[in-house]
């Protein structure tokens, strides 16, 4: 079968070869340019922002995959669609994390493991994140799952002053 190499499929149009991409980096790409629109945007105009030579249907499966992820949102235009960023990279990269924690059994464990794995200064701003969050939450649910089956009071173990995040000493 005579195939165009196109940037998408990891070739160029001389037929030589790209370096593969980052896990996530075509969707940071697009969020990006999406977020460069100032409004909504359709997947045509999005190609056409995009460096590189990527297909139509590769900005549509990376837009899909992205409003599967609730990373954009999508209203109905004509017979496609428009799109709007609902998250920034910071976001998406919270979204793969909270994906990545959802799919273990332990999540205790997990938790455990990624704090003690910590440099002491993120571990400084996760502390005061997390006070943040319980001040601003003055007692009120901090969950954004109140029907999290692993944390039955709702308030995310992090929060528990006997856990992985408590002072030591």
């Amino acid at each position: 079968m005579n195939r165009p190499t196109g940037a998408d499929d990891g070739g160029t149009r001389d037929g030589s070869r790209l370096p593969r991409r980052r896990q996530g980096q075509l969707e940071s790409q697009v969020l990006t340019v999406l977020r460069s629109a100032g409004g909504a945007a359709t997947a045509g105009w999005v190609q056409e922002h995009l460096d590189g030579d990527l297909a139509y249907t590769t900005v549509i499966t990376i837009l899909s995959r992205l409003h599967e992820k609730k990373a954009v949102t999508r209203a109905r235009q004509g017979r496609s669609y428009a799109w709007t960023p609902a998250s920034d990279e910071a976001g998406l990269a919270a979204l793969r994390m909270r994906r990545v924690l959802d799919g273990e059994r332990d999540r205790e464990a997990v938790l455990a493991r990624f704090v003690s794995a910590l440099s002491a200064g993120d571990e400084a701003r996760l502390r005061a994140l997390l006070s943040r969050a319980a001040d601003d939450s003055d007692g009120a649910d901090v969950s954004d799952d109140p029907d999290d089956s692993d944390d039955p009071d709702g308030r995310g173990g992090a929060h528990d002053p006997d856990g992985p995040l408590a002072p030591e000493g």
